[in-house]
């Protein structure tokens, strides 16, 4: 059964801003540092990303999945579905954004599920990285701040 983990962080910035930089998938490897390559490998007819291939330090290794996001409830919510992955069963999450005091409540979701088995204090500390990890280095480049 897949663990679920959220966690929600204000950025001191517009969500034009935000929506900006999280919608601009290739060049996530400049500013989140466990990943390696994002390619958008299918656009919408708008030139939206809806499939974007992924690889990724993680526990020590390279992964490779790929994601697919759904655009329904943009610039709101931005969710995404692992398509495939080599040690991931599921990887399903969503950015959500409400704007508040001349900035931006993010929140963050993930739902993670691995194809190896890890015990449960293990899984939960890894998504717990990711999920601060995500948000913190997305303030950071969004204000420019450490």
């Amino acid at each position: 059964m897949p663990d679920q983990a959220t966690q929600q962080m204000h950025i001191e910035a517009p969500l034009e801003r935000i929506w900006s930089v999280l919608t601009d998938f290739e060049a996530y490897p400049t500013w989140a540092r466990d990943l390696k390559e994002a390619t958008v490998v299918q656009h919408d007819d708008q030139g939206r990303a809806l499939l974007v291939r992924f690889r990724a330090a993680a526990m020590g290794r390279s992964t490779t999945y790929t994601l697919a996001y759904d655009w329904d409830d943009a610039p709101r919510r931005l969710p995404w579905k692992l398509v495939n992955g080599d040690i991931q069963k599921v990887l399903d999450g969503a950015y959500e954004f409400a704007e508040r005091d001349g900035g931006t409540d993010v929140t963050y979701h993930l739902r993670v599920d691995l194809a190896i088995p890890l015990p449960g204090f293990v899984k939960r500390r890894a998504e717990a990285r990711i999920i601060s990890t995500a948000l913190r280095e997305l303030r950071e480049h969004v204000t420019g701040t450490v």
